[in-house]
């Protein structure tokens, strides 16, 4: 086992460490909040199928978590730049246009400070596991053996687009034609963007992507719902 695969390994058991204190938070301390959302340990059982995965990144030609030819820069800077431009982007079109009268208590898309951290930490994982770590790897390894990795490229295209295409398609918001649309671009854009930065500097850039969304979107509104909208 190689120095890169030990760290992706590592790295892995740590974001399910953190999974797991989530769990426990959400028990112990807020599973009386209306909404709340708390994982069972089942979750993070679930989430052992995409160890094999991690010992076979640089067989797919995928970059390994820490590759050292990554600068963090492209490993989580840009990338959460990234994501943080769709969470504002989220906020002005259904919290600032859509519902700019204050909430009267979380709503189902945010949980309680400073639960919130470890639950969509977890949360973006989660998803990044299952729609960019197992289904690229496969794919990419794929096209690595499909005649000789001559078509690795336009193979690669097919599935960034094809994993793209999941999320929106199953989170489609209900409401006027204008909102529909706009949430199937914003989100399969996102996700073409993940699949991109994945291939670009591996796994923790795609996740970073989500992470910089899911902090404005999901932690940082949670907040403002919470100390201001809901306290006054």
């Amino acid at each position: 086992m190689t120095k890169d695969v030990k760290s992706n390994l590592i790295t892995y058991l740590f974001f399910l460490f953190i999974a797991g204190l989530g769990i426990y938070w959400g028990n112990a301390y807020v599973s009386d909040f209306k909404y709340i959302r708390i994982w069972d340990y089942t979750n993070i059982l679930f989430l052992l199928i995409g160890v094999p995965f991690l010992l076979l990144q640089s067989k797919a030609k995928l970059p390994d978590f820490w590759q050292l030819e990554i600068s963090n820069k492209n490993r989580f800077l840009f990338p959460i730049a990234i994501g943080l431009l769709f969470g504002i982007l989220d906020i002005l079109i259904f919290k600032v246009i859509l519902h700019p009268q204050p909430y009267p208590e979380l709503p189902p898309f945010t949980q309680p400070f400073p639960y919130s951290i470890f639950l969509y930490f977890s949360g973006a994982f989660e998803v990044e596991v299952f729609y960019r770590l197992i289904p690229l790897t496969i794919i990419l390894l794929f096209a690595s053996w499909f005649r000789k990795g001559k078509n690795y490229m336009v193979i690669f295209w097919i599935g960034a687009l094809l994993t793209a295409v999941r999320e929106p398609i199953e989170q489609i918001p209900q409401g006027g034609f204008l909102l529909v649309t706009y949430a199937i671009i914003t989100g399969l854009l996102m996700n073409f963007l993940q699949a991109i930065w994945y291939k670009k500097a591996g796994f923790l850039a795609s996740l970073s992507i989500r992470l910089g969304h899911y902090l404005i979107w999901h932690i940082l509104l949670g907040i403002y719902i919470e100390h201001w909208e809901i306290l006054k």
